[in-house]
């Protein structure tokens, strides 16, 4: 385990948040990051224990275009600074990454001014990619280079050059010995050659204990890049692409095909992949912005701290900020911001409220930093899953519905669950909770141990099933807790209690009936859906209660039945007569139940046939699905 398995980050572009001038007089210095410092505090207040702040060091304007690695940006101080900085946060308990611009430098770079001055005779000549001095570029230099994203503002470094790998792994040497930070980001990680990010990997296992690696990947294999040879983690673009659009679309199918995708690239393992998640940076716009449903900033932040990876807050969104990208400007996502305008926000501020108890559970679950990932429940609108850790089943239940929604999920060992965001209490029953997940809300269900439970917020018991308190995390007003907030809705009225879908979801028996009904009726196959229900329901059994609510009549036992009945008269042999009948009955049981989970399947396949077209990924998500509550929950959220 290292400091990064349990890390929960706050992520800062320091020239927007000190508002910095756009552009480098390279003057006296401006100790800008020292009013950074009051920050820290306010980064562990909401449960974060880790920045990623970048970029820091000289440039001639946004920070990328870096001058030199080796000078703090004068519109941010000196040296001295960053310095005094990192030991404030490390004394508070934060641990500290910078960005390192390695894939390109700015033209004020010492090496690339070399060139311009000496063409031909630089010995800089080989640091950059395809000098060519019969070409030319837009700033009229009589020579042309290799450029990144476009622009000849960021000239493109020779990666395979040995004395630039040198440097460049000297950088990061002097970034320790000099500020003691605990790891780098690579910046445009996903164009950086591979040996180049080896060295680079090698370098950081010689200079610090833990030294973590990061890099900025859009899409492809993650595990291309997260190995042991090359880095620690890169940037989730994946899941922060699910993340809002599948609340935007009210699709949660999307968010749990990408985790589940993610979680398979890693080999299925709680350990195989720690990405970087995060729903907004300095590069996208802000989840306040992006969302339809600003209600909906409640069960994506849940999402974002429960499901398998390192959780990040992009610096303004616990506050509910918005930022909107601009066609030829980033500068609206990197404002300027002052810490005294948001001093009541942990009591006044839903948003922030919300981050900060997600915060507190997350240092306190470890299951949620080492756990397993298990999907429980899923339609369009609802979610659950498990994350398991050394015997301990947490529960996640989220919901992007404007109406209430009840689930009943199987649960751990324990014989009580707590709300770690709301307190409330619900009792395990023949090896499930019910729990009342509430419109545009999340919970985080946890076995009661007493161990760390006994300072969460004070619930009531569980003689209703249980209440999540993060919903709807709107502006409140004076007074108003995170609580307070999540009984409304984006438009701040009250939500409406769906009491028909929840008695629907009680009397199963019933709810099937109409699932194989409407099933019937979608695809014009009634009598194939009837039948199937009837000989589910009734194999082995001239009285059992069919599926579909009435009398099956009599059928000879499936397959699946005879061989369950072999298997039990085997045991009838071997233990006696006792034994074998209640082997045979248990037996029976099972054929019963996979007959009504067969049924669901083709009321469901049947239903999204009549919608539209069914790829073969869809048929495999139903078919893999063996879940009785979680189809009958699939089948109610078609409307």
């Amino acid at each position: 385990m290292a400091w990064y398995d349990e890390a929960i980050f706050y992520h800062i572009y320091p020239l927007g948040l000190t508002g910095a001038p756009r552009e480098n007089s390279y003057t006296e210095p401006v100790h800008r990051l020292n009013t950074l410092i009051p920050w820290i505090a306010h980064i562990r207040e909401i449960g974060c224990n880790a920045v990623y702040i970048g970029p820091l060091f000289e440039s001639v304007g946004h920070g990328y275009e870096t001058t030199d690695y080796k000078k703090l940006d004068s519109r941010l101080g000196t040296n001295e600074d960053l310095t005094n900085y990192v030991a404030e946060c490390h004394r508070q308990g934060i641990r500290v990454i910078l960005d390192g611009v390695f894939n390109h430098t700015g033209r004020d770079f010492f090496a690339f001014r070399d060139i311009r001055e000496k063409r031909e005779n630089s010995p800089y000549r080989d640091w950059y990619r395809n000098v060519n001095f019969w070409g030319n570029n837009q700033y009229n230099d009589g020579f042309s280079y290799e450029n990144w994203g476009g622009y000849d503002l960021l000239a493109k470094l020779n990666q395979s050059n040995p004395a630039v790998r040198d440097y460049i792994c000297d950088v990061v040497r002097f970034w320790v010995s000099e500020f003691d930070i605990d790891g780098i980001r690579l910046d445009a990680a996903d164009v950086l050659d591979f040996d180049y990010m080896k060295a680079l990997r090698r370098v950081a296992d010689e200079v610090k204990p833990e030294f973590w690696l990061m890099g900025e990947v859009i899409h492809g294999d993650y595990t291309r890049w997260v190995n042991e040879g090359t880095l620690h983690s890169v940037t989730n673009y994946h899941l922060h692409k699910a993340l809002y659009s599948g609340h935007n679309d009210h699709n949660y199918f999307e968010i749990a095909h990408t985790v589940k995708r993610l979680y398979g690239m890693g080999g299925n393992r709680p350990d195989g992949l720690k990405l970087y998640n995060f729903v907004d940076n300095h590069d996208v716009e802000r989840i306040y912005t992006k969302l339809n449903n600003k209600a909906h900033f409640a069960p994506v932040h849940v999402l974002l701290y429960t499901l398998p990876g390192v959780p990040s807050v992009y610096y303004g969104s616990e506050f509910g900020i918005e930022g909107k990208k601009e066609r030829y400007s980033d500068d609206s996502l990197r404002p300027a911001l002052s810490l005294s305008d948001f001093g009541d926000a942990l009591e006044k501020n839903a948003c922030t409220g919300l981050i900060a108890a997600l915060g507190k559970a997350r240092q306190k679950i470890k299951a949620l930093s080492y756990g397993d990932y298990q999907e429980l429940l899923l339609t369009n609108r609802q979610y659950a899953f498990s994350r398991n850790c050394n015997g301990e089943s947490v529960l996640v239940t989220v919901n992007n519905d404007d109406s209430d929604y009840v689930m009943t999920l199987p649960a751990g060992n324990a014989a009580e669950y707590v709300g770690a965001l709301s307190g409330q209490r619900v009792s395990v029953a023949g090896g499930h909770i019910a729990v009342n997940v509430k419109a545009n809300s999340g919970e985080i269900w946890v076995p009661e141990n007493g161990e760390w439970t006994e300072d969460l917020p004070q619930g009531a018991s569980d003689k209703e099933p249980g209440e999540t308190a993060a919903q709807s995390p709107e502006q409140p007003g004076a007074g108003e807790t995170a609580q307070d907030a999540g009984q409304k809705v984006s438009g701040g009225e009250a939500v409406k209690e769906s009491s028909a879908a929840n008695e629907a979801q009680q009397n199963s028996a019933g709810t099937e009936r109409a699932v194989w009904e409407a099933g019937g009726k979608a695809s014009g196959k009634e009598g194939v859906l009837g039948e199937t229900a009837q000989k589910s329901s009734g194999a082995g059994e001239n009285t059992r209660d069919g599926a579909c609510g009435g009398k099956a009549e009599a059928t000879e036992p499936s397959g699946a039945a005879e061989s369950a009945l072999a298997g039990a008269a085997g045991q009838e042999t071997a233990h006696g007569p006792a034994d074998g009948k209640a082997a045979a009955e248990e037996a029976l049981k099972k054929v019963f139940e996979e007959g009504k989970i067969a049924g669901l399947q083709e009321a469901i396949l049947a239903i999204m046939e009549k919608n539209g077209p069914i790829t073969d990924q869809m048929r495999r998500d139903v078919r893999e699905n063996v879940y009785h509550d979680s189809l009958i929950a699939w089948v109610k959220s078609f409307r």
